[in-house]
């Protein structure tokens, strides 16, 4: 059958019910495949032919405890943009007051902040009554904060200004319940008390959230989502290269007059790729393999490039770690391509630049 949108869900569903095995196909797959009828009903039997000879290639199904999971990462995902919406409104509204106390605290609700803006939506006018109900840790200085908290701040802000907080409130509440039911859901133990694979450095049994996690940029979160994503059972993907593929990490290969460029990635599964851009993001920072990683090819290419890069070899170690239930990250650290550079090359390389640039080199063996 031929279907957009989620009509085809239905069916999907009920197919599995039944025990009947099911094969979604991209519609670019099926445009590829010579033949092309116009009508309904010889498109269908068209198609029925095609997978009966196996020419299509079925998309990836996940099972239904995966896409439970998907539903409890994603509208965990959703309710946290929503809240960061919310903290975002709450400052507007201060700075409509001329009340700029994002300067000296980093976080508007933190406790700080909170006790602040409580006092203030309370009735509290006095910036140095505001000012002394700073914690302990923040860094600025008294008078300082007095002047961030000198403004105009009148009973309509505090009217305005009571509704983010309470919201901020109930979806950090439900934020944590989706979290703790996904932490139920992938609680189960990855390993056994097996010391023979690669990597292993304890006996204890950890989870497969837990082993993620030791990727660099990875978070428990960030592990989560994307193991609700891409899935426990490996065998959907032969090898990583298929999996980074289904994720539009690589560029693509256009070809045409015999030439071979790369083009666009493409639109992947935004899900898994926002949190692999985020973990690509941190790990860039780092002094790691990966931090270099990223150093080494923005020299030659943009910022964004270097990110999908970093991306894509934070998920050949994810489908490395989950193909392999034994397996544990090892760094490679941040001189592993100037540890595995051929001398040879680099010279004849360097030589070749110095020719180019009107030179003549000749090389004498070092002494001690």
């Amino acid at each position: 059958m031929e279907a957009t949108s989620t009509y085809w869900k239905s069916f999907f569903l009920l197919l599995e019910s039944r025990g009947l095995e099911r094969r979604p196909v991209n519609a670019r797959d099926v445009k590829n495949v010579p033949g092309r009828p116009k009508t309904d009903k010889l498109d269908a039997i068209r198609l029925a032919k095609l997978a009966e000879r196996g020419m299509l290639r079925p998309s990836f199904p996940p099972p239904k405890p995966i896409r439970e999971l998907r539903d409890l990462t994603r509208a965990r995902a959703v309710m946290t943009h929503e809240r960061t919406r919310h903290k975002q409104r709450t400052e507007k509204l201060l700075e409509d007051a001329q009340i700029k106390l994002s300067t000296v605290i980093s976080d508007i609700f933190g406790v700080s902040g909170r006790a602040m803006l409580e006092a203030m939506i309370a009735g509290g006018r006095s910036p140095k009554a505001l000012a002394d109900l700073a914690h302990g840790t923040i860094k600025a200085g008294p008078a300082a904060l007095a002047q961030a908290l000198t403004g105009r701040f009148e009973e309509h802000h505090a009217f305005m200004c009571r509704m983010p907080p309470d919201t901020v409130d109930y979806l950090s509440i439900q934020i944590d319940k989706l979290t703790a039911r996904i932490t139920t859901r992938l609680a189960g133990p990855s390993t056994t008390e097996d010391d023979d694979g690669p990597g292993q450095g304890t006996l204890m049994p950890i989870t497969d959230v837990e082993r993620l996690d030791e990727i660099p940029g990875i978070g428990p979160n960030t592990a989560q989502v994307i193991l609700a994503e891409i899935g426990l059972d490996m065998s959907v993907f032969p090898t990583a290269g298929h999996l980074v593929s289904w994720a539009k990490l690589s560029p693509r290969t256009i070809r045409s007059g015999g030439k071979n460029t790369s083009g666009p990635t493409g639109k992947g599964n935004p899900w898994l790729r926002g949190a692999l851009g985020e973990a690509a993001i941190s790990a860039a920072r780092t002094d790691i393999f990966l931090g270099a990683r990223h150093r080494r090819i923005v020299k030659r290419r943009s910022h964004m490039k270097a990110l999908v890069a970093v991306a894509r070899s934070i998920l050949v170690s994810v489908w490395h770690l989950t193909n392999n239930p034994i397996a544990r990250y090892r760094e490679l650290g941040p001189d592993y391509h100037t540890r595995n550079l051929d001398p040879t090359r680099k010279t004849r390389d360097l030589i070749r630049q110095l020719k180019a640039l009107g030179h003549d080199v000749t090389l004498a063996p070092a002494t001690a």
